[in-house]
């Protein structure tokens, strides 16, 4: 592994971090939040139509740009410093792969180059404390998180002239402004259960979505309710059998360590800027006298947290160059990043004295990112468990026993 980065690689990260140190300060980012989207607009559309950030990763044939994850990952280490809220992570890192991956090619004509240049926004409607187990980033992904056939979840049956969706999916990223849905739906009753993906329209009839209150303001939620919504069968040909091409399970668990690799860089993205603000305040906070920074306690501290922040920078850029050597490295770098995102937030609070408990200042919000992060995408020993699973790191004790 080339651990340096390319010119391009620099000017994606130098671009990037100008732009959204002008359009995201802690001032812009509050009133963000405030709107019905969750998001800036006009930040999204700089975003995407002047870096085409949605299109990084995707092939110039559809309107991408044909980079590797390892740009993504480096887009998103900048949005991650910034906590900029955008469709980025559920348009670009969950819901297009998923149609590259299994769309027929009219859906891939269709959707992509849309998708590519941000003026269609998507997510992957599966309910928050499912979605790390659709990824197979903490447990076996067998489907059953959809439904698995009995009731609740959403469930999809054959009509005249498609499909008809009926279920509710709870804490979906951006599901209040997406203009597509991917959704995950069960179908084929109890006995013959299989977990598809399906295409909704956003404003499609019987599709009621409502943003939910969510621990991290910067990832908005939404509950959406499906009433017998018309909906296509992600990746079915009509004229060919039914299921065939890609498995939506396997694409899922492949989707995973990709998504893994690139929230990781977020994390440490996150993590490395609140250490930065917390160094910052310690040289000009002053006791006794002296700034505390040059207190040797603090020092210790601080630089502890600066070496778990470097050894997960470490890891996830190797997760991101590991995607494409066939490599899966995603989960444990993740768990590495929310640990050192969760440490560096919780000790810039402690270290920020009261200023950091209040809500004027936005030591919090890097706070609530650590732990609405966890919650959504660990915890950092489920990951590892899963990762030491996969790989049959304890195969032979379970053989011994």
């Amino acid at each position: 592994m080339d651990a340096s980065f390319t010119p391009e690689q620099d000017e994606i990260r130098r671009t990037l971090r100008d732009l959204l140190h002008r359009r995201c300060a802690p001032e812009q980012l509050r009133a963000a939040l405030d709107t019905p989207a969750g998001h800036d607009p006009a930040l999204w559309s700089a975003l995407s139509q002047r870096l085409g950030l949605p299109g990084l990763a995707l092939p110039e044939a559809y309107g991408g740009v044909g980079c590797a994850v390892t740009e993504l990952a480096l887009a998103a280490e900048e949005t991650g410093r910034a906590l900029a809220p955008s469709p980025l992570l559920a348009t670009t890192v969950l819901a297009a792969p998923l149609v590259l991956a299994l769309g027929t090619d009219a859906q891939r004509t269709g959707l992509l180059p849309r998708l590519a240049t941000g003026r269609l926004t998507a997510t992957l409607a599966v309910a928050a404390p499912h979605l790390t187990t659709a990824l197979a980033l903490t447990r076996a992904n067998t489907g059953d998180w959809a439904g698995g056939g009995r009731a609740g979840g959403v469930q999809a049956r054959p009509a005249a002239d498609g499909w008809r969706l009926y279920g509710e999916v709870e804490q979906v990223l951006d599901g209040h402004s997406a203009g597509l849905l991917v959704v995950a739906a069960h179908t084929g009753g109890f006995a013959r259960s299989r977990t598809l993906l399906f295409l909704v329209r956003g404003d499609a009839p019987g599709v009621t979505r409502v943003r939910q209150t969510s621990l991290d303001a910067t990832r908005p939620r939404a509950r959406l309710e499906l009433r017998e919504v018309d909906a296509e069968l992600l990746g079915e040909d009509r004229a060919a059998p039914l299921g065939a091409g890609p498995a939506p399970l396997t694409a899922l668990a492949a989707l995973g360590d990709t998504a893994a690799a690139v929230l990781a860089a977020e994390a440490v993205g996150a993590a490395d800027r609140v250490l930065e603000l917390t160094v910052e305040h310690v040289g000009r906070r002053e006791q006794f006298g002296r700034p505390i920074g040059s207190f040797q306690a603090v020092k210790h501290r601080l630089a502890d947290v600066y070496v778990q922040v470097q050894a997960a920078r470490s890891a996830a850029y190797y997760a991101a160059w590991a995607t494409a050597h066939d490599e899966r490295a995603g989960g444990l770098a993740l768990a590495q990043a929310l640990e050192a995102l969760r440490t560096a937030a919780a000790e810039g609070i402690q270290l920020h004295g009261g200023l950091g408990f209040t809500w004027e200042h936005e030591a919090h919000l890097f706070f609530k990112r650590a732990a609405g992060d966890e919650l959504l995408f660990g915890p950092a020993h489920r990951l590892r468990a899963r990762a030491a699973e996969t790989a049959r790191l304890f195969a032979h004790a379970e053989v011994s026993v």
